[in-house]
């Protein structure tokens, strides 16, 4: 295992520690008068999901956490379980928890490939685009007298995902959604 010193606990550094694998979402490097340098950091467990913060100084050492990719099927969702299968073997079916799938069902059309994230042959995450590509599946008409700039309307998305959308979006058309925000984006296609 490669060692990290306390200065390479940079922003989207994978570390073990405590035999975890941790994601840095935020680092910050503080040298006060005369005081030892010390990383004030961020960082997401992703076995539990916790954001937790702590501080490391020079004698601190971390290890690289390898985590290796992986390409599986989703399969579907029924009653809050996810179904996914391996990709050259469909009879190898296996459910994930929500934790561990959080908000991609509603992004997600199903017998869709989906990257995992294994850490010492357990799946801690699924990713998915930051941007994807669905088809509007139901959509209220626009309003008379309505449009005006900044109007919107609801529309429900092949996934069943509920979006706000501009009010010149139809039934059929495909829209790109931001995942991390679940806000519209844009047309991609007209109906």
């Amino acid at each position: 295992m490669a060692k990290v010193l306390y200065n390479e606990i940079t922003v989207k550094k994978t570390v073990t520690m405590d035999g975890d694998p941790y994601l840095v979402l935020s680092n910050s490097i503080a040298k006060k008068d005369r005081q030892k340098a010390s990383n004030n950091v961020r960082m997401k467990n992703l076995r539990s999901g916790n954001v937790i913060e702590r501080t490391f100084h020079q004698s601190d050492v971390l290890e690289d956490a390898y985590l290796e990719k992986n390409t599986i099927k989703y399969l579907y969702t029924n009653r809050g379980e996810s179904w996914f299968c391996a990709l050259d073997n469909p009879k190898d079916r296996f459910s994930l928890p929500t934790d561990v799938v959080g908000n991609m069902p509603k992004f997600v059309v199903d017998n869709s490939e989906v990257e995992a994230l294994l850490f010492e042959d357990t799946i801690m995450s699924v990713n998915i685009p930051i941007k994807v590509e669905l088809k509007v599946k139901e959509a209220a008409d626009a309003v008379k007298g309505n449009t005006s700039s900044g109007a919107t309307k609801e529309a429900i998305l092949v996934t069943g995902y509920t979006v706000q959308v501009p009010q010149f979006i139809n039934v059929g058309d495909i829209v790109a959604v931001n995942t991390e925000s679940g806000d519209y984006t844009e047309r991609v296609e007209k109906a």
